[in-house]
């Protein structure tokens, strides 16, 4: 037939009015198919209603409850019982959140290191195995076992130490994973080159693999410590509560931490305003705090991206 294509001529269909301008036209979607396309994508919106709504919800009420009341001089004035400010617990919070960098950041990031580049078969399976378990260990057990090994058991008491080494074990496995995965990301040629090169590997892990993979090792350390701020029970078994700020001693030293007041001076347990006032002050300055953090690990992806395009 002379209508027909020949063999081999395989044609795209084109766009619906293609056949008026002598192309093949689009087949007709299948009504089925429609149908599974609108569901799909009404579970997704669903889904994401899900998250965003209360998360709105929440982030509104405490805005709502907290703008009207908030005073600048509670940044700068300690707790005085159930009134004052809240300095004490914004220091003693950067004290631990630094504390928390310092440690589980080293740990983790050596870790994540040694499990991307070096460890292989069983002995990596353990370790990936070992900090995956420990991600699904409660916080109020791990606070526990730090009140009874560090508080009771070594005599330190409530203390900035302790709370420091207990909040850094809940954050090891975030940022060793974010670790191990932005290593494993980093082309394998990269490190190919740098060995054709004659450059030594741990030259070449610290000055080009690690740089590679920096915007994901500080976007999981943000992670952690927004996850540790906003920590609670394992603070209660081993920080305490204090109305004074936090001193240079790392033991014997009950220490305030802004997670404390949202809990303790809540209007259901406690009848006193100033009190709610400082609760609703406290979780503001905790949402303000990690929203700065994600804020900074976006800033920083962006900038690396750029500088590496």
């Amino acid at each position: 037939m002379s209508g027909a294509l020949p063999a081999g001529d395989a044609r795209m269909p084109g766009p619906p009015g293609a056949a008026r301008r002598g192309e093949a036209a689009w087949p007709a979607v299948p009504l089925r198919r429609k149908a599974v396309n609108a569901a799909f994508w009404a579970a997704c919106f669903a889904c994401l209603a899900l998250v965003a709504i209360p998360t709105v919800w929440m982030a509104g009420g405490v805005i709502a409850r907290a703008v009207p009341n908030f005073r600048w001089s509670v940044l700068t004035t300690r707790t005085d019982q159930l009134s004052g400010g809240l300095e004490n617990a914004i220091l003693g919070t950067l004290a631990i959140t630094a504390g928390v960098v310092l440690v589980a950041g080293t740990v983790s990031v050596l870790t994540g290191m040694y499990l991307a580049e070096f460890a292989a078969g069983r002995r990596r399976a353990l370790l990936r195995g070992g900090y995956e378990v420990l991600a699904g260990i409660p916080s109020v057990v791990l606070g526990y076992v730090g009140l009874v090994a560090l508080a009771v058991g070594l005599g330190w008491k409530f203390s900035l130490l302790s709370a420091v080494l207990v909040v850094s074990v809940l954050a090891v496995p975030y940022i060793t994973k974010s670790t191990e995965t932005a290593l494993a990301q980093v082309p394998t040629s990269y490190r190919e080159g740098a060995e054709a090169l004659g450059i030594p590997p741990s030259w070449a892990l610290r000055k080009i693999v690690l740089r590679s993979a920096l915007p994901g090792i500080i976007t999981g350390i943000l992670v952690a410590v927004a996850i540790s701020a906003g920590e609670t029970a394992p603070l209660l078994y081993t920080a305490g509560w204090s109305d004074a700020n936090p001193s240079l001693a790392l033991i014997h030293e009950p220490v305030g931490y802004l997670t404390y007041p949202v809990w303790a001076f809540a209007p259901i347990n406690q009848p006193v305003r100033s009190a709610n006032i400082l609760s609703y002050d406290a979780a503001l300055i905790l949402l303000a705090f990690v929203l700065l953090l994600i804020v900074a690990g976006r800033v920083i992806v962006w900038l690396s991206r750029r500088n590496a395009a």
